[in-house]
C-alpha cells in the first residue's frame, strides 16, 4: 500500500479467499511506498520507500539488502563531462568564425537533467527479462531524475547519464538491451531509450491526437513478453509501436476510457506473461482484453493483379507500395496516404483495383489505377463515416473490414455482439448513410478472398471460433465445403481446378490445408496461381505445387537437389509474392526487404510463357536468370519445332538467336536439371525420329535453318552460327555459305567469314577451307589468322600451279585425309605410287575396296595386306588371305603359327602346296599341331592327327586315354585289330587316370577337412569380438560377459563425420565414401592403400582379416572343380568295369560320392540359406552359392541312381 503496509492475499485456484484471515500485513515500511516490483521468477521483490531508499526482500519478505538513493551514486556514474558544448572548449577555424559557422559534431544543448513540467514524482521499477538487473526510476530531491541500475544482490551497476525532461515512466525491454523512458520538450513528447550503462541509444516521437492533446499528461510504459510491441498507456488510450529497419511504426491505438467521464484515471495496462500479443486493459469501468497478430496487408498473389501491393499501418499514415512497380525500401514508400485516425485494418481487393481503409471515423476507399504495367498512388474515392457520439467511440470497437467485389466493404464491429456493417460505395461524396447491419455471433475474422469461388462474383469469407468457414453475401452466410479443425489466425482462400482449398497457420506453426496438416514448422505463408509458398524455421522457402488436398506433396529438407526448396537468411518472412514477375519479397528480422527469384517460381514462370508461344519473354527471363535455355524446346519440342518462326521473329535479336543456338546440347534438361517436381506430371514424349539417330540439336538448327534461308542477307549470321553449332558442327556446309557470298558480295562474305572466325578456331576453319578444294576461301580464313603470309601463301600458289587431281591428292594428303587422297591418286593412274601409299599409310581395307573390280590390282594388295598381316602376328586372317591367292607355302606356316585352332587348315594347304609338300615336312607339320593339340587338352583331335597323318595307333591310344575318352580308344583297337594294346596301352592309360583321380579326390577331402571349419571359427570370432576381429588384438585386460572390459573412457564410436581414419567396419570395405576426403593428399594415399589392400585380399594370410573372404573363394572354387571333373570320372568308372577292374571302379565311385557329399555339406554351412551372414563380405554383397549335382552311379556295381 502506498501508506507502507507489505499486504499479501491468499487466493485457492479458483479465485475465491480461502479462510477468515485472507488478507494479510506482512510488514509496514516508513513513511511509504513509492513502488515495488516482482522480479521476473518471482523470487526479489524490490520496494522503493518515501525516504529514498530501496529493499531487496525474498519471496518469504525477508530483507537482502537496503540501498539508499543518495546524491553519492551520481559520483560513481561512469560518464565524464569533459565541457564539450561549452564555448571554451569549441574549436573554430578562421573560415569558421567569419563565416560564423557551427561544429556539426558538437550538440546545441547538453542536458544537466532538468525536470519535466509535469515532474509528478512518482518512482518506477522495471526488472529485465531474466531477472539479473533491476532499474530504478527516482526524483533526487525534486531536482534531477536517475535511472539506477541494480544487480539482484542490490548492488549499484550504473546510473543514467543527466535527460532534461525525463520523466517517471519506465519499461525494461525483456531482450534487456534497451530501457524506454519518457522525455517531455517544448514541441513534443519522445520515447527516449538507455543502454543498462545509463548511456542514450535512440529515441522517437509520440504522437498524441490534435483534438486531445491533454491525454499524454499522464504517461506509462511496457513491453510485451518478446520485446516486439512496445505499449504507451494514456489517459484514455493505448498505443501499441514496433520497430522496424530503424523506424517506429504506430500499428494500433485503441480507446479505454470512460466515455464522457473527463476526471477518470489513466488505465492500468498489463501483458500476458506467455502470449505476446495478449494484453488487458483496466480502467474503473470496464476491463479490455485484446489479443493481436502479426499480419501483412498484401494485394493478390495471382496473374495478372500480382503487382505485389502492399500496405503498412504507421497511425494514421498509410504506407503503400506495389512492389511490382517499385522496390522502395521501408520505412519509405511509394505512396503515404492520411486518414482522419489512426489505422485500424486495410484490406486490398481481389483484383488490385481497390482499396479499404478501416478507422475509428469510418472507412476510406482508394482506388487503385494502372497505367500499363505500373500502378499509380491510390487516389481516395469516398469515406463512409460511422456515425458515433464521443461515448460510443469506447463502447463499440471495430476490429477489420473486407472487400466484396469492387465496392463493397464488411466492417467487422463489437457492440453487444459481433456484427457485421455493409456499404456499398457509389461516386465519390463522404456520407454516413447506407451502413447496413448483419448478424455475425461467433464470427471471428473476415477476409477477403484471392480467387472467389467457381460461379460466384462477391462475398467475404468468414472463420468462426471453430474454425467453420462461411462466405457472406448480402447479410446471408453462406457455408463453404471447406474448413479449419480449430479456429486459424492467418489464412488465405483460393479456387483451384474447381475445389475450394483454404490454407491456415496456427499460432504454433502448424500449417494447414483445410483440415489437413502440411507442416509443423511454418513462419509465414502466401498463395499464388499454382502455388503455396512458406518459410520455415530452419529458414527455408518452400513452394507446394497446388492439387487436390490429398495431393498435396511438401518438398523435404534439401535445398540442394529439390527446386522447390531455397535457404534463406535467418529469420526471413514473406511479404508478397509477384507470380508475374517470378519473384517474392522477404523482410528480415531487422526490417530490411530482399527480392528473390526462386528457381520453382522461375521455371513454373517460364513452362506458363512456353505454352503460351511467349517466347521472347521466355527467352528474356531465361537470360536473366541463368536458366538453360534448352528447356525452351525441351518443354514443348513439337510446339516449337512447328513455331520455329514465331521464336525466331520474337527474340528477333540476332545475338540473342545465336547465344540460343551456341547453348544447345543433346541433355534434355526436362528429365536431369529440371525435372518438373508438380505430382502426376508427365514428361512431353519427344518427337519420334524415323531414323533413330537425328541429334535434337541437328533438329533445331535444320528448323531454323529452314526459315532463317528466306532471308539470306538479313540472317547471315545466324544461318552461319546454326551450322557451326550442329553436332557435329557442319563446318564445311557453313564455309559454303561464305564461299557463295564471295561471288556476290565481298562486303558480306568478309563478315561472314570474320563471324565464322570467331566462333570456331581459325586453324581448324582453314584446314576445312583447304578441304573443299576452293583455294580463295581458304585463302580469305588465312587472312583471318595470325599466320605468316610466308607460311601459307607459297604452299597455296604452288597448289594452283597443280592440275586438278593432283591439287586434290595433294591436299588431302596434307589434311590427312589418307583415303580420299587415294581415291585421287587411283584417278591418276599411277599404281606404283598407289601401292606406296598403301603400305606407308596402311589402307590395305580401302585399297581392296577401291580395287576390287581390278583382279590383278586386286591380288597384288591383297599380297601386300597378307604380310602385313603375318608381320603383326595375326597369322589366322593371314593365311586366309595366301590361301585365296593360292599361296599354299606362306599359308602353311601362317596356319601353323596360328595353332591349335586352325590344323585342319594347315593340313589341307600343306597338300596343297606345288610342287607337293615332302612326307618328311608333312609329318613334322603334323607332328608339331599333334603337340600344340595336347597342349590345348583337345585330345580328340590330337589322336585324329597321329592316326590319319602319322599312322601312329599307340600314340592316338595314349591321347585318347590322357583325355578320359577310353571308349574311342577300345573302338580303335578293334577297329585296327591290336588286342595286344589291350594291356600294354588300355590298361595302362586306366591305371593312370586311376591314379591321378584318386590322388586329386584325397586333395579335395583334405582340403574341405581343413578350411570348413576354420570358416566357421573365423565368423564365430567375428561375432563373438567384432573389435577384436577386424581392429586387431584387444590392448585392454581380461574378458566379462560382454566381451573384452574396454575402459569407461574410451568410446569405440565414430568421433566425428568428417573423420579422413577408417572406422571398424568400414576399413575394409572399400566402398566409396569409406575412406575421408579431407586434404588434398588423401586420393594419392587412398589409391597407393587400395593396391595394397588388394594384395593383401589376394595372399588371404592366416590371422588377417581377409582370411575368410580367400577361404570362401577357395572352397568355391574346389566346388566348381569338382562339379567339372565328375563327367571324366564317370567314364573312368565305365571303362574300368569294361576291362574287369570293378574293385577299382568301386573305389573311385565312392570317394567321388565322398567328395560331393562333402561338397554338399560345405555349401550348406559356408552359404546358409537363412540370411544369418556374419562375415564382412556377406554383409556387403549377398553372395550365389555354387550349385552342387548328384553322382549317378553303375548300377553294375551296386550303386543307386
Amino acid at each position: 500500500m502506498a501508506g507502507g503496509d507489505i499486504v499479501t492475499v491468499a487466493e485457492d485456484e479458483e479465485g475465491t479467499a480461502t479462510g477468515e484471515e485472507h488478507i494479510e500485513i506482512v510488514g509496514t515500511l516508513s513513511p511509504s511506498i513509492s513502488a515495488a516490483r516482482w522480479s521476473p521468477d518471482e523470487e526479489l521483490l524490490v520496494i522503493a520507500t518515501g525516504d529514498a531508499k530501496v529493499l531487496f526482500m525474498s519471496r518469504s519478505f525477508d530483507v537482502i539488502a537496503e540501498v539508499g538513493l543518495s546524491e553519492e551514486d551520481l559520483k560513481l556514474s561512469k560518464h565524464v563531462s569533459v565541457g564539450w558544448g561549452k564555448k571554451e572548449t569549441q574549436f573554430i577555424g578562421k573560415g569558421a568564425k567569419a563565416k560564423g559557422l557551427r561544429d556539426p559534431t558538437i550538440p546545441e544543448k547538453v542536458d544537466e537533467g532538468a525536470p519535466s513540467p509535469n515532474e509528478d514524482g512518482r518512482c518506477s521499477i522495471s526488472w529485465r527479462g531474466d531477472g539479473a538487473y533491476v532499474a530504478v526510476n527516482f526524483l533526487q530531491q525534486g531536482q534531477r531524475r536517475v535511472i539506477r541500475v541494480y544487480n539482484r544482490d542490490g548492488e549499484l551497476d550504473s546510473v543514467s547519464e543527466p535527460v532534461d525532461g525525463l520523466e517517471g515512466a519506465l519499461s525494461w525491454r525483456p531482450e534487456g538491451n534497451l530501457m524506454a523512458g519518457i522525455q517531455r520538450l517544448p514541441d513534443r513528447i519522445d520515447v527516449v531509450f538507455f543502454e543498462r550503462n545509463g548511456l542514450r541509444h535512440g529515441q522517437f516521437t509520440l504522437r498524441t491526437p490534435r483534438d486531445a492533446p491533454d491525454v499524454a499528461g499522464e504517461l506509462a510504459l511496457e513491453w510485451n513478453s518478446d520485446s516486439t510491441v512496445l505499449a504507451v498507456i494514456m489517459k484514455d488510450r493505448v498505443q501499441l509501436w514496433t520497430t522496424g529497419n530503424y523506424h517506429w511504426y504506430l500499428k494500433q491505438e485503441f480507446l479505454c476510457g470512460d466515455g464522457g467521464n473527463k476526471q477518470h484515471r489513466s488505465p492500468k495496462f498489463a501483458w500476458h506473461a506467455e502470449k505476446p500479443l495478449l494484453c488487458a486493459t483496466a480502467t474503473a469501468g470496464k476491463v479490455l482484453v485484446n489479443e493481436y497478430i502479426l499480419t501483412i496487408a498484401r494485394g493478390p498473389g495471382v496473374s495478372p493483379h500480382d503487382f505485389g501491393a502492399v500496405a503498412v499501418i504507421d497511425g494514421q499514415t498509410l504506407k503503400f507500395t506495389p512492389f511490382r512497380t517499385a522496390n522502395v525500401p521501408p520505412p519509405m514508400a511509394f505512396a503515404e496516404l492520411e486518414v482522419e485516425s489512426p489505422v485500424i485494418d486495410v484490406t486490398i481487393g481481389r483484383d488490385c483495383n481497390s482499396m479499404a481503409v478501416l478507422h475509428r471515423g469510418g472507412v476510406s476507399f482508394f482506388a487503385l489505377d494502372i497505367q500499363g504495367p505500373r500502378m499509380l498512388a491510390p487516389k481516395l474515392v469516398s469515406t463512409a463515416s460511422f456515425r458515433k457520439s464521443h461515448a460510443q467511440l469506447y463502447e463499440e470497437p471495430v476490429l477489420q473490414v473486407g472487400l466484396s467485389g469492387s465496392n463493397e466493404v464488411h466492417v467487422l464491429q463489437m457492440s453487444e455482439d459481433v456484427e457485421i456493417l455493409r456499404h456499398t460505395f457509389e461516386g465519390t461524396q463522404t456520407n454516413e448513410r447506407g451502413w447496413q447491419r448483419t448478424d455475425a455471433t461467433s464470427i471471428a475474422t473476415i477476409t477477403t478472398p484471392i480467387v472467389p469461388p467457381v460461379g460466384e462474383e462477391d462475398g467475404v469469407i468468414a472463420q468462426d471460433w471453430r474454425g467453420r468457414l462461411s462466405r457472406i453475401i448480402g447479410g446471408e452466410h453462406l457455408p463453404l465445403p471447406a474448413g479449419f479443425a480449430s479456429f486459424l489466425p492467418w489464412t488465405s482462400f483460393i479456387t483451384h481446378s474447381g475445389e475450394y482449398l483454404a490454407f491456415g497457420q496456427a499460432r504454433n506453426g502448424y500449417l494447414y490445408c483445410n483440415s489437413t496438416l502440411l507442416a509443423k514448422n511454418c513462419t509465414s505463408f502466401v498463395v499464388t496461381k499454382h502455388h503455396l509458398i512458406f518459410t520455415t524455421t530452419n529458414h527455408l522457402v518452400k513452394f507446394v505445387h497446388l492439387a487436390a488436398e490429398e495431393e498435396l506433396e511438401v518438398p523435404q529438407d534439401d535445398p540442394e537437389n529439390d527446386e522447390r526448396c531455397r535457404s534463406i537468411e535467418r529469420g526471413g518472412k514473406l511479404v508478397v509474392a509477384m507470380p508475374s514477375r517470378m519473384s517474392i519479397v522477404l523482410q528480415m528480422p531487422r526490417g530490411n526487404l530482399e527480392t528473390i527469384y526462386p528457381r520453382a517460381m522461375v521455371l513454373s514462370g517460364i513452362r506458363d510463357l512456353i505454352e503460351a508461344k511467349n517466347y521472347g519473354a521466355a527467352f528474356a527471363t531465361c537470360r536473366t536468370q541463368r536458366v538453360d535455355m534448352n528447356l525452351l524446346y525441351d518443354h514443348r519440342p513439337e510446339q516449337f519445332l512447328e513455331h520455329v518462326s514465331l521464336f525466331l521473329e520474337q527474340v528477333k535479336d540476332t545475338a540473342n538467336i545465336d547465344l540460343f543456338l551456341s547453348t544447345l546440347k543433346e541433355e534434355d534438361v526436362t528429365q536431369t536439371m529440371y525435372k518438373d517436381t508438380k505430382a502426376g506430371s508427365a514428361p512431353q514424349p519427344q518427337e519420334p525420329d524415323a531414323s533413330g539417330k537425328q541429334s535434337k540439336i541437328n533438329k533445331i538448327c535444320d528448323a531454323a535453318l529452314q526459315k532463317l534461308k528466306t532471308q539470306k542477307n538479313a540472317n547471315l549470321q545466324n544461318i552461319i552460327t546454326a551450322h557451326v553449332c550442329k553436332n557435329p558442327p557442319a563446318l564445311d556446309d557453313g564455309l559454303r555459305v561464305v564461299a557463295d557470298l564471295m561471288q556476290e558480295d565481298e562486303t558480306l562474305a568478309e563478315r561472314a567469314v570474320e563471324h565464322i572466325c570467331f566462333l570456331v578456331d581459325v586453324n581448324r576453319l582453314y584446314d576445312h577451307a583447304l578441304g573443299l578444294y576452293n583455294l580463295d576461301l581458304t585463302l580469305l580464313v588465312a587472312q583471318q589468322s595470325q599466320r605468316d603470309p610466308r607460311e601459307y601463301l607459297p604452299f597455296i600458289q604452288e597448289l594452283h600451279r597443280m592440275p586438278e587431281l593432283r591439287r586434290k591428292y595433294t591436299i588431302d594428303d596434307k589434311l590427312g585425309h589418307h583415303e580420299k587422297a587415294l581415291d585421287h591418286l587411283k584417278a591418276l593412274g599411277d599404281f606404283e605410287e598407289v601401292k606406296a601409299y598403301v603400305v606407308k599409310h596402311k589402307l590395305y581395307q580401302h585399297a581392296l575396296s577401291i580395287y576390287r573390280h581390278v583382279e590383278q590390282h586386286h591380288r597384288v594388295i591383297t599380297d601386300l595386306f597378307a604380310s602385313y598381316l603375318k608381320s603383326i602376328s595375326q597369322f589366322k586372317e593371314a593365311g586366309l588371305a595366301y590361301e585365296s591367292l593360292n599361296n599354299y607355302h606362306d599359308a602353311t606356316d601362317c596356319y601353323l603359327k596360328a595353332g591349335a585352332s586352325c590344323w585342319r587348315e594347315c593340313l589341307y594347304v600343306a597338300q596343297q602346296q606345288e610342287p607337293p609338300i615332302t612326307a618328311q615336312r608333312l609329318e613334322e607339320v603334323a607332328s608339331d599341331l599333334a603337340d600344340a593339340l595336347r597342349e590345348a587338352k583337345d585330345y580328340a583331335s590330337a589322336a585324329t592327327i597321329h592316326m590319319e597323318c602319322l599312322s601312329s595307333i599307340e600314340s592316338a591310344i595314349q591321347s585318347l586315354c590322357k583325355g578320359y575318352l577310353f571308349a574311342d580308344a577300345l573302338r580303335l583297337v578293334a577297329l585296327h585289330k591290336r588286342p595286344d594294346l589291350l594291356e600294354s596301352h588300355i590298361d595302362t592309360g586306366l591305371a593312370e587316370a586311376f591314379s591321378s583321380s584318386t590322388e586329386f579326390l584325397a586333395d579335395c577331402k583334405a582340403q574341405l577337412k581343413a578350411q570348413v571349419p576354420r570358416i566357421a571359427e573365423l565368423r564365430r570370432k567375428a561375432k563373438e569380438d567384432p573389435l577384436a576381429f577386424y581392429e586387431g588384438e584387444n590392448p585392454f585386460g581380461s574378458k566379462n560377459t560382454d566381451g573384452y572390459d574396454v575402459p569407461d573412457d574410451i568410446s569405440i564410436a565414430a568421433s566425428s563425420r568428417a573423420t579422413t581414419s577408417a572406422s571398424m567396419f568400414t576399413r575394409y570395405t572399400g566402398k566409396a565414401g569409406s575412406v575421408g576426403t579431407v586434404g588434398s593428399n588423401v586420393s594419392r594415399a587412398t589409391s597407393k592403400n587400395r593396391k595394397r589392400e588388394e594384395k593383401k585380399r589376394a595372399r588371404g594370410r592366416k590371422g588377417t582379416v581377409y582370411e575368410e573372404e580367400y577361404l570362401v573363394n577357395s572352397v568355391r572354387r574346389l566346388v566348381e572343380r569338382v562339379e567339372g571333373t565328375k563327367q571324366e570320372v564317370g567314364r573312368l568308372v565305365f571303362g574300368l568295369v569294361r576291362r574287369d577292374m570293378q574293385e577299382r571302379a568301386r573305389t573311385i565311385e565312392e570317394a567321388m560320392g565322398q567328395v560331393l557329399e562333402g561338397c554338399k555339406m560345405a555349401v550348406a554351412e559356408v552359404w546358409p540359406q537363412e540370411e544369418k551372414q556374419q562375415s564382412l563380405e556377406a554383409m556387403r554383397a549377398k553372395q550365389t552359392p555354387p550349385v552342387v549335382t548328384g553322382l549317378e552311379k553303375l548300377a553294375l556295381l551296386g550303386g543307386r541312381k
